[in-house]
């Protein structure tokens, strides 16, 4: 049968949305997770983890880090990555970030090492390396962006967060590969990493994202253009509506009659050429839109009924109790079973919060 907008639509939504197993086969399933560090109500990798792990709880990823065998890291985007991850990526090249190579890092790292794990409180009591420009203009701690850069090429790891900042430790990856079928062998294990997350996916994005490659392995970054072509050969194709798709092998399951509130970064929805596709809407994240100009909301959440995503939600939490505030592109379903599964999703919301009630806002 040849494959639909339905059936896209079908992959999409059933194939990341997986029964909920434990945290680590979840975190081992994707291989990665993005993070962001905004919470409302929780940070982007719970709202993302809850919906695939058993019992999941607010802050489990952080609680359990250690002993997850995962790393924080850059893969498309900054969040979690697994070891085995890890290593497809690293040792990134020498000079693929500035300030890495000079005296002040090499000081650091000989500090770290000294003191096994190290606040930046601690690294800048000793050194006082002053202050910089940062990406946005204004003005960051010298010392937290020289952590940065040792912990991007690889020199450093994050052991924990105190306080949501990050603790490092000394670290040390395998030498770099060179022989050119290896260093081609493990892009291709990262693109069908990022492709099993995120398809199936229009050419457009495809190609947007092997080359977002480029801050997981800066080193073979010029071998991204070929490994996009090798991709296209060995992933399922068709044309709809003058759109090429892609997408691996397997069979779209029937979603199940369940209302979610997703992330912004989740899975599902992270693609918004994608989203429009499939949905027939813009949904934009407009946390850094000015108030007058938002539609949606600060932190609005996609919400899904089954396979189509019908609107948002945001949710705010005060004196205990959850406020939901739900918003429909066209309606809200007059179909009994998705008022049903929307108390039914706040309450999980509630569970995952550790709150007792909620207010719902239609």
């Amino acid at each position: 049968m040849p494959m639909t907008l339905d059936g896209l639509r079908r992959m999409a939504v059933t194939r990341s949305l997986f029964a909920p197993t434990t945290l680590k086969r979840a975190l081992h399933k994707f291989g990665f997770v993005q993070a962001d560090p905004i919470r409302s109500p929780a940070r982007a990798q719970d709202l993302i983890l809850r919906h695939r792990v058993k019992g999941y709880r607010a802050g489990d990823l952080e609680r359990q880090y250690s002993k997850l065998d995962i790393h924080e890291d850059f893969f498309i985007n900054y969040g979690f990555v697994t070891t085995a991850m890890q290593a497809l990526m690293h040792p990134r090249s020498k000079n693929c970030i500035g300030g890495v190579s000079g005296k002040r890092a090499r000081a650091l790292l000989d500090f770290v090492q000294e003191q096994g794990e190290v606040h930046p409180r601690q690294v800048d009591e000793h050194f006082s390396h002053g202050r910089v420009t940062n990406y946005w203009g204004g003005s960051s701690n010298a010392t937290t962006r020289l952590l940065d850069a040792m912990h991007y090429q690889g020199l450093l790891r994050v052991v924990r967060r105190q306080g949501g900042i990050r603790v490092y430790a000394a670290h040390q990856h395998a030498s770099v590969p060179t022989d050119k079928n290896i260093c081609r062998a493990n892009v291709d294990a990262l693109i069908d990493i990022a492709i099993g997350i995120y398809a199936p996916l229009p050419g457009k994005t495809l190609g947007f994202l092997i080359r977002r490659l480029h801050l997981a392995v800066p080193q073979w970054r010029k071998e991204l253009d070929s490994a996009l072509r090798r991709t296209k050969e060995r992933l399922s194709h068709t044309r709809i509506d003058g759109v090429d798709w892609y997408w691996p092998e397997e069979k779209a399951n029937e979603p199940s009659d369940t209302v979610k509130l997703l992330a912004p970064f989740d899975p599902v929805v992270w693609d918004r050429t994608r989203f429009e596709l499939l949905w027939n809407w813009p949904y934009r994240f407009e946390a850094y839109t000015p108030i007058q100009k938002r539609k949606l909301g600060y932190y609005a959440l996609p919400l899904l009924w089954r396979d189509r995503v019908i609107g948002w939600g945001n949710l705010s939490v005060k004196d205990g109790w959850l406020k939901a505030d739900i918003g429909y592109v066209k309606s809200c379903p007059k179909d009994s079973a998705y008022a049903r599964e929307l108390e039914v999703e706040l309450s999980r919301i509630q569970g995952f919060l550790g709150l007792n009630s909620s207010i719902v806002d239609t």
